[in-house]
């Protein structure tokens, strides 16, 4: 009897949450926030500013705890960890105990706790939380890490993400005429080697994305990649330093570009996290309308968190100086780079009453106030109502690495000349104490 009635109300409970979840998913989404890059050891002032938000959805697109070990800069000694003479990995995987341990630290900072309870929360991850920096498919924790996002991220226990190999998915909000698809992918479990040109997402993965984009339309696809979509900075940063993106993978990007036209699918924009800094970034030549990748990184992580305050106008400096031909260039942008160095997160706004449809993408700093941003008409996004025009489709359609070699390496060829400088100043400088210890010495010598 006892047995009889737990079963029923067991049922029960299973048909109001299955039905609360329903109606959840027919509101009408106008507010996404959405981040990357939170070291659940640093101070995580943000959530203030993403709270205030108010989000409906909040998505997390990797680095969502740092959970490798990151060992200290070292050139001398037994582990050398930088240099031609680098003799140990500069990164090295937690056991799964001490991943747990970090996740618990970030799932309870007081303001995601607020999130969470004001907001539904999904995510994919990057590779600090997938176990190693830079890692792809050969990593031996996958799975078991697996299985530590996803309860991070409070996935049910039957879900088929944990189910199947990696842990991308997608999700549908609203109803009708106003929904909102969002797919995330996974970019490590199935990545081949980022020398390789080979695969991001891997046959399994590449099969079910296709169906995804080929399913039921939507008005609005937001495509979340953990790693850059657009931009290639590698491109013009290299050989001083290359950052991971779809760019270093140029056969999967064009796949990827291919599979959006020929899907017919209005609507599709990326978001994207990893580098350490916001940008806008659009590509005008591969859908028929002008895909854009709004990056939010990160949280906490920023690049120029890694100089004194007094130094920031150095990155600043770099990052105008950096070529980049995709990067969105407006009014909206806070500093003349249009990328910004500080803790940050992603906004989503979606006016269903304006006509037509209004987006409006920022990226916000820790205030919430914006730092660079497009607004747009969502018949924009549609390939029989276009409107690129022909001086704008000519400026985001050279890639990278196609600019001329003298653009392309110019950062390159600044940093090696300044370094020149430096090392000819103090070889001078050198030659000059020299010379004034040798007249010393005579003039002693002398007297």
């Amino acid at each position: 009897m006892i047995k009889s009635v737990a079963a029923v109300l067991a049922a029960v409970l299973q048909f109001l949450l299955a039905t609360a979840a329903s109606s959840d998913d027919h509101h009408i989404l106008s507010r996404i926030a959405f981040g990357s890059c939170a070291n659940q050891s640093s101070p995580q002032p943000i959530w203030d500013a993403i709270n205030k938000f108010d989000p409906q959805v909040f998505i997390w697109l990797g680095d969502n705890i740092y959970g490798d070990i990151r060992r200290p800069f070292s050139i001398i000694g037994k582990e050398r960890t930088i240099g031609p003479w680098k003799n140990a990995p500069r990164f090295v995987p937690s056991p799964p105990s001490e991943m747990l341990s970090r996740y618990n630290m970030a799932k309870n900072v007081p303001g995601y706790l607020r999130l969470r309870a004001n907001a539904k929360v999904i995510g994919t991850w990057d590779d600090h939380d997938y176990g190693l920096n830079d890692a792809g498919k050969e990593f031996s924790g996958k799975t078991t890490n697996q299985r530590l996002l996803l309860d991070f991220l409070d996935e049910p226990q039957d879900s088929p993400r944990r189910k199947q190999a990696g842990v991308y998915t997608s999700y549908t909000f609203g109803p009708p005429g106003k929904q909102v698809k969002i797919i995330l992918l996974d970019t490590r479990y199935h990545r081949d080697p980022l020398s390789s040109d080979g695969s991001i997402l891997g046959a399994s993965q590449w099969s079910w994305f296709e169906k995804e984009l080929r399913g039921p339309p939507s008005a609005i696809t937001i495509i979340g990649s953990s790693v850059q979509v657009i931009s290639n900075l590698s491109g013009t940063t290299g050989p001083l330093f290359y950052m991971e993106s779809w760019g270093r993978f140029p056969k999967e990007r064009d796949h990827l570009f291919k599979l959006i036209n020929d899907s017919k699918r209005d609507g599709v924009f990326f978001i994207s996290g990893d580098v350490h800094f916001g940008e806008i970034t659009r590509y005008d030549c591969a859908a028929g309308y002008p895909l854009y990748d709004i990056t939010s990184s990160g949280l906490t992580q920023a690049v120029e968190k890694v100089l004194p305050s007094p130094l920031h106008f150095i990155v600043r400096f770099l990052a105008w100086f950096t070529p980049s031909t995709m990067r969105v260039m407006n009014q909206y942008c806070r500093y003349r780079s249009c990328t910004y160095g500080q803790p940050n997160f992603g906004a989503i706004q979606i006016d269903w009453d304006a006509s037509p449809v209004n987006l409006k993408m920022q990226v916000r700093d820790i205030n919430g106030l914006p730092v660079t941003g497009v607004d747009i008409s969502l018949s924009e996004l549609q390939a029989w109502n276009s409107t690129i025009k022909g001086g704008q489709e000519q400026k985001h359609c050279t890639l990278e690495v196609k600019l001329p070699w003298i653009v392309r390496y110019r950062l390159a060829i600044l940093v090696y000349s300044v370094l020149v400088l430096l090392l000819l100043a103090l070889v001078g400088l050198i030659s000059a104490v020299a010379i004034l210890c040798r007249v010393c010495l005579r003039k002693c010598k002398t007297d």
